[in-house]
């Protein structure tokens, strides 16, 4: 599977409407929404009153990711903003489980994600419980930073297990992603690369989306 989740942080937020029409007509399968609270993370970015004109404009799945402390208190109405997919971070809360309940009962999907710093053998116990896997290819809190290329291990080492327990869940890369790098992280048993400045800041976008695709 080769999926492509342009993020939407990466926009111009200008002229919002003209870069999701971009999205739409594009080959991008998702919309990556990255929800920064100021306290996980050192950045804040937008919250509900965003996904209002998201899901108006955007044809595409709304993937959220929230890079949130507590994010138990938000995860619901997130999923009735309109999100397609919700992500949270494994090392923000105490026990997932619940949380992936939460989001489960309003029929939206699962991800769970971590940082780089945090071993990807915790992800373990959960790959049969969530929908995705993202792993963050850069600490989370600030677009444009370069790709750690330790992930690449981590992507081989969680295809090999989910492969191993026969499991569907998609892995999901985030941080640093180029047309330069695509093909490589899907040759590692990546589904879904996240892409921020290198589709938005493309002087080309929509050829961008086809050349990570490719």
């Amino acid at each position: 599977m080769k999926l492509i989740a342009p993020s939407v942080l990466s926009a111009d937020f200008g002229h919002l409407a003209d870069d999701l029409e971009m999205i739409n007509r594009s080959d991008a399968d998702w919309l990556h929404v990255d929800v920064m609270d100021g306290t996980f993370v050192p950045n804040i970015s937008f919250g509900f009153p965003l996904m209002k004109p998201f899901k108006q404009y955007c044809t595409k799945p709304l993937d959220v990711h929230l890079m949130i402390v507590h994010p138990e208190k938000y995860v619901e109405r997130f999923c009735d903003a309109g999100a397609w997919s919700v992500g949270f971070h494994l090392e923000a809360v105490e026990d997932p489980l619940p949380i992936l309940d939460l989001i489960k009962a309003k029929g939206v999907r699962t991800c769970l994600t971590i940082n780089p710093d945090i071993d990807v053998k915790r992800l373990v116990p959960y790959l049969d419980k969530v929908d995705m896997i993202l792993l963050m290819s850069v600490f989370a809190g600030f677009g444009g930073q370069k790709f750690i290329p330790e992930t690449m291990d981590k992507i081989r080492f969680i295809k090999a297990e989910i492969e191993r327990r026969g499991l569907p869940t998609l892995i999901e890369i985030d941080g640093g992603v180029n047309t330069d790098n695509a093909a490589e992280l899907f040759a590692a048993g990546a589904d879904v690369l996240v892409a921020g400045s290198a589709v938005f800041g493309a002087k080309d976008p929509e050829e961008a989306i086809r050349k990570m695709k490719s």
